[in-house]
Parts: C-alpha cells; sequence; structure tokens
C-alpha cells in the first residue's frame, strides 16, 4: 500500500467516528422537539438514547466474528450503511417505538464500526497501535463538540432541526462513497499470527489465581462506571444547564461544548503522560477522583461559572481515555486472553448505554437535578474500584508494562 492510499484510508476511518461523536448526543440535543414530534417527554427520548446499547450488544461478538471472516472493509461499510439508516429513520419515525428500532440500528452500526475500524487501524500501524486507537476518542469529541453549535445554530436561525440529521447522513453517504475505493492491509500476515498465538495458548492454559479473578471483576465493574459516568453527562449536560441552573438553551448547549474540547485536550494530555511520567492505575485513580469532585460541586453550586468550568474539568477527567486504561490494565492482568476481556470489558460499557438512559429517564420524572447527584454516586463507585484496583496489584506485585490498549 503506497503512502497515499495509507492517509486516505486512515482519513476515511477516522471521520466515521467524527459523525459517530454527533449521533452520541444527537437525540440529547434534540430532545425537546423530538418528544413533542412523538408525543412523548424527556423520559421517553432517554428510553428511545438506551436503545442504542440493546444494539450494541446484539452483535458485539458476531462483529468481531464477521470482521475476522468477512474483512475490515466489509464491517466498515456496514457501518457507515447502518449509521444512515439510523438518522434517516429517526427523521421519519412517528412515535418513540419506531425511533426505538432505528436507535438500535445506530447502537449495532456502532459496533460494526467498531470491529471493522479498530483492527484496521492496528494493522494500518502496527507500532502505534495505541496512539491509533486513541485518536478514535479524540475524533468523537470533536464531533460531540461540532453537533450542539449546529443544532444551536439552527435553532437560532429558526430552520428545520432535521437538518442536523440529515447532515450527518450526508456526511456518512460521501464518506462511503470515498471507502469504496480504498485500500486495506493485508489479513492474512495477522490471521497466521492469530493462529500461532492460539495454538500456543492451547499449549500453555494455566488456572487463574486470585488477584487475577479479583482484579478481572473489579476492572469489568469499572468498564460498567467509567462508560456511566462520562456517557450521562453527555447526555443530560444540556437539560440539566437548562432546568437547573436556568440557562438558555444556546448557553446550556454550549457546555456539551465546552465539555468536548475537555474531552480532547484530555486525551491528548493522556498519551503524553501515561507511563511515562504516571502508571496507568495511578492516571485511572487520579482521574477518578477529579470526575468526584467535578461532579459534586456542579450538583452542589450549579451556577453559569461552576458549570463552564465543571464541563472542561469532566470532560479532561472522566472522558479523556480513563476507559481505555481500565482496559489496559485487563489486558496486561489476562495476557494470553486480550480478546476475551476485551469483549467482556466492551460489553459492560453496552451495558452502560443501556442501563443509564433508562434509569436517568426514570429519575428525570421526578428531578433533573438528582441525575447529576446520580453521576456523583457513580462517581464515587469509580474511586473504589481504582483504589481496590490499586491495593490488588500492589499486594500480588503485578507489573504493568503495556502503552494504552
Amino acid at each position: 500500500m503506497s503512502r497515499g492510499e495509507h492517509l486516505k484510508t486512515t482519513i476515511c476511518l477516522y471521520l466515521n467516528y467524527l459523525v459517530h461523536g454527533m449521533a452520541i448526543v444527537i437525540l440529547a440535543q434534540n430532545m425537546l422537539v423530538l418528544g413533542k414530534a412523538w408525543h412523548v417527554g424527556d423520559a421517553g427520548v432517554a428510553y428511545v438514547i438506551s436503545s442504542l446499547g440493546i444494539g450494541r450488544l446484539i452483535v458485539l461478538y458476531l462483529g468481531g466474528e464477521l470482521s475476522d471472516r468477512m474483512g475490515r472493509r466489509f464491517m466498515v461499510k456496514l457501518g457507515v450503511v447502518t449509521y444512515a439508516l439510523f438518522f434517516i429513520g429517526i427523521l421519519i419515525s412517528h412515535n418513540m417505538y419506531e425511533a426505538y428500532f432505528f436507535g438500535i440500528l445506530a447502537g449495532m452500526a456502532n459496533s460494526f464500526l467498531d470491529t471493522g475500524t479498530y483492527p484496521a487501524l492496528m494493522e494500518l500501524f502496527p507500532r502505534k497501535q495505541a496512539a491509533a486507537n486513541i485518536l478514535i476518542k479524540a475524533f468523537v469529541s470533536v464531533g460531540e463538540l461540532i453537533l450542539p453549535i449546529f443544532v444551536a445554530s439552527l435553532e437560532n436561525a429558526q430552520m428545520w432541526y432535521g437538518w442536523s440529521f440529515a447532515t450527518c447522513a450526508i456526511l456518512l453517504a460521501g464518506n462511503f462513497v470515498f471507502l469504496w475505493h480504498r485500500e486495506f492491509p493485508d489479513m492474512a500476515h495477522h490471521e497466521e499470527r492469530v493462529k500461532v498465538r492460539k495454538t500456543k495458548e492451547a499449549k500453555t492454559k494455566h488456572r487463574l489465581n486470585g488477584s487475577q479473578w479479583s482484579l478481572g471483576i473489579v476492572l469489568t465493574i469499572f468498564g460498567y462506571i467509567s462508560m456511566s459516568t462520562f456517557y450521562l453527562i453527555s447526555q443530560w449536560l444540556t437539560q440539566y444547564g437548562q432546568s437547573v441552573v436556568h440557562l438558555d438553551m444556546t448557553h446550556a448547549r454550549l457546555l456539551v461544548s465546552i465539555y468536548s474540547v475537555g474531552s480532547i485536550s484530555g486525551v491528548l494530555l493522556t498519551v503524553a503522560i501515561v507511563e511515562r511520567f504516571v502508571k496507568p492505575a495511578w492516571l485511572m485513580l487520579i482521574d477518578t477522583t477529579i470526575s468526584f469532585i467535578t461532579l459534586f460541586l456542579m450538583a452542589s453550586v450549579p451556577v453559569w461559572s461552576v458549570m463552564t468550568v465543571g464541563a472542561f474539568v469532566i470532560g479532561a477527567s472522566a472522558a479523556s481515555g480513563v476507559m481505555q486504561i481500565g482496559l489496559t490494565i485487563m489486558g496486561n492482568v489476562f495476557p494470553k486472553a486480550k480478546g476475551r476481556i476485551t469483549g467482556i470489558y466492551n460489553t459492560a460499557g453496552a451495558l452502560s448505554s443501556f442501563t443509564i438512559p433508562i434509569f436517568t429517564g426514570i429519575i428525570s420524572t421526578t428531578s433533573i437535578h438528582n441525575i447529576m447527584w446520580f453521576d456523583v454516586g457513580i462517581a464515587a463507585a469509580g474511586i473504589v474500584c481504582s483504589a481496590l484496583t490499586l491495593v490488588i496489584l500492589k499486594r500480588r506485585d503485578l507489573v504493568l508494562t503495556e502503552e494504552i490498549a
């Protein structure tokens, strides 16, 4: 593959995740107008958001198998097409049940893209796999930054809200055409390495010790918690700003953009300092502690100044790649079963994206303010998991040597 073709394929893969970042917050950013269109309140739209988690769970393992059998390009194309159907489908939905179906498609699209893109990037950049994969998070954050500004601009110009969905579908259509003639790395050598690794693993199977079991359980729980902490903020920060802080919609949406800038900054900082200056387990504890303190202040003192600083800090701590750090530690604990534990860890994240909107939808029927306190409790649980991870690692003298996965 030529350097030019290598670059084109890489750009194509990252652009999909810019749109994915928009998809993460697009329902929440249009919550009021969608609620009116479907004749439901905020809780009804939150239930639709939960459907994305179901979609991810449905094809999480199937997607990985298809990626190995059908190829990376096929999975990426399938993800793009399925995501486009979601954006179009939401616009033609007349009620929350129809929208729920298309939300499931969005979750499936997310899994399709993940199982095609992550392996493709590792094969494109065999010596810089960690950096290539964590940059996905940066593009997601850029999408989360752009979308609220775009939605606010449409509203101020009194234009149709559907242009935000239509624009995402158009971007995907353009990228699909761009993707059609792109080259992907040859999987032959990769498949051969996988066969060799599996053969070695079959010969060296051993029982797990107590510390491995303990860390596996704690880190799987952390996979759910870390996803929940920032996912809740991304979905409800605008509504919290409007209902509790009493901001107008433009400034309330601005909070999500500030949060996204913090996330981008946090990702870059994490890449720069992890392993070089701070061990992953310590960084995990630092991030979760900062997240807890920030969320506590945002819940206790809901004023504009605290919210603007807090939105940036929570983005830089909770959405800075801390979830990937947890996966890295888990990969070191189970060095001979990384594929399996990645599936388990991602399943925990998918369960979060399904259950958290349901929980917050129920809470929203009584108090939007209590949603923030709910996130404070989740962040506190994150500190407990991080501290337990450090204690177990120190006690069993497990050495962490790998980079962020």
